[in-house]
C-alpha cells in the first residue's frame, strides 16, 4: 500500500485533530522524491519517485476520509516536485469530496518556501555556509543566529506563519496545504519549540508535516497551536519576538 511509506507520526497526529469546527493547515515536506549524493542538498529538478506520487495521492485522499476535512487552499513551493505533491493530494482528496477552489495551487513565488529562501537575507553571504556545512549544519547553524546573510530564526520563522496564518482557511470542516522542503520545515519546528540544537532523528522524513491552526483574529495577538509527531504543542504570538 502507498501509504506504508507515510512517516508513522502523521497517523499519530491525525488523531490529535481538533474536530472539523476548527480549521487546520498541513505545512507538510514533499513526497517521497529521487535520491541525491552529497550532503542532504536536492537539486531543483528531482522528481517525485512513482511511489511518492502514489504516497501524495493516497494521503490526500486519507486525510479527506479521516478528518471530515476537504483542502480548500494550496501554498506551495513553485519547485516542481512540491506542485506535484500539492496536486496528487488535491486529486486525491477530491476522490473522496470536492471543495470550492480546491484545484487552485498558489505557487509562492517570493521564496517564502523555498530552500533556505524565507530565512535569507543576503544569499551571497550565506551560500558559501549552505555548501559548506551541509543542510544539517546549516540550520543548526540558522537557529542559533550564527550565520551572516540569514534573517534573525525568529524572524525567518516569523514571517512564514504570518503567510500560513492568512492562507489559512477560514470555514468549517477546512485544510489548508502548504507544501515546502525538509530544511524549511526542520527550522520552524525547531525554532518554535526552543530547540537550538537539531539531531538527524529530528530532521523531517518525505512527506512528514507540521499541523497547524491560530486562535485569534489579529496574527501579532494570536495563539499558534501546532502538532509534531503526535504531540500538540502551543505559542503565543506576542512572546514569539526578539
Amino acid at each position: 500500500m502507498a501509504l506504508d511509506l507515510l512517516p508513522k507520526s502523521m497517523f499519530a497526529s491525525v488523531d490529535l485533530l481538533p474536530d472539523a469546527a476548527t480549521p487546520v493547515t498541513l505545512f507538510t515536506r514533499h513526497s517521497v522524491r529521487e535520491q541525491v549524493k552529497g550532503q542532504g542538498f536536492a537539486g531543483y529538478d528531482l522528481p517525485l519517485t512513482e511511489q511518492g506520487r502514489a504516497l501524495a495521492y493516497a494521503w490526500g485522499q486519507y486525510l479527506a476520509q479521516n478528518t471530515d476535512r476537504a483542502i480548500q487552499h494550496c501554498i506551495s513551493s513553485p519547485i516542481q516536485r512540491c506542485v506535484d505533491t500539492a496536486a496528487l493530494m488535491i486529486e486525491g482528496a477530491d476522490h473522496v469530496h470536492k471543495a470550492v477552489n480546491t484545484h487552485k495551487i498558489e505557487i509562492v513565488e517570493q521564496r517564502l518556501l523555498v530552500e533556505p529562501g524565507s530565512f535569507v537575507l543576503d544569499i551571497q553571504q550565506a551560500a558559501p555556509y549552505f555548501r559548506q556545512q551541509g543542510a544539517l549544519g546549516f540550520i543548526n547553524s540558522f537557529v542559533n543566529n550564527a550565520l551572516p546573510g540569514m534573517k534573525h530564526p525568529i524572524n525567518g520563522v516569523f514571517d512564514v506563519l504570518e503567510l500560513l496564518y492568512h492562507s489559512h482557511p477560514t470555514q468549517h470542516a477546512g485544510l489548508s496545504l502548504a507544501v515546502s522542503h525538509d530544511t524549511i520545515l526542520a527550522a520552524i519546528v525547531a525554532v518554535i519549540s526552543g530547540n537550538k540544537q537539531i539531531e538527524c532523528s529530528d530532521w523531517p522524513e518525505m512527506m512528514e508535516g507540521l499541523f497547524v491552526w491560530f486562535e485569534g483574529k489579529d496574527f501579532n495577538q494570536s495563539k499558534l497551536k501546532w502538532i509534531w509527531r503526535g504531540q500538540k504543542h502551543e505559542l503565543l504570538m506576542k512572546d514569539f519576538q526578539i
